[in-house]
């Protein structure tokens, strides 16, 4: 006898098997893309950042060309001058002045475009070390490095660097 033909079936609850294994299997799948959009999410907001970094440092490098006097005097070396309202005025600033006001400009905006983002520039023999807050300068040779340092996770720590170098002619 076969399941449903006759007027009394003796077989239940198969198709309702069915449905529930094909209900465990669909929302494994769906927990699956969700898992995949939130890795995705997190890779294209790392990219953002390290992207935000790269445009920072190009802006500093331009303020840096635009100012050759004061890189090759060593004037942009670990500045951290205040403001100079001159720099503003027809009758303008120093090239030191110019220096000054151009790192602190910059590392306002690098603190406002990047979570925690911290910044620095700096005459340095060996660029790629350092941390936010400590950021390991040496304040010799010819290399001036660039470093900005961004919280890239969210846990409350700049725990992200981005590390360039430029060399005056």
């Amino acid at each position: 006898m076969k399941c449903g033909i006759s007027i009394q079936p003796r077989c239940g609850g198969i198709s309702l098997i069915e449905v529930l294994v094909s209900l465990l299997i669909f929302s494994t799948g769906v927990l699956g893309m969700a898992g995949l959009q939130s890795v995705s999410l997190q890779a294209n907001q790392a990219a953002f950042f390290r992207t935000q970094a790269t445009n920072l440092t190009l802006d500093i490098m331009d303020r840096m060309r635009s100012n050759v006097v004061a890189v090759e005097a060593g004037d942009y070396n670990d500045t951290a001058g205040a403001a100079t309202a001159s720099c503003f005025t027809t009758a303008g600033c120093s090239d030191q002045q110019m220096a000054a006001q151009d790192v602190l400009d910059w590392s306002a905006n690098v603190a406002d475009t990047l979570p925690l983002g911290d910044s620095v520039v700096c005459l340095d023999a060996t660029p790629n070390d350092g941390t936010s807050g400590a950021d390991a300068c040496s304040n010799s040779g010819s290399i001036y490095a660039i470093k900005i340092y961004w919280d890239g996770d969210r846990s409350g720590s700049a725990d992200e660097r981005y590390v360039t170098t430029i060399q005056p002619l």
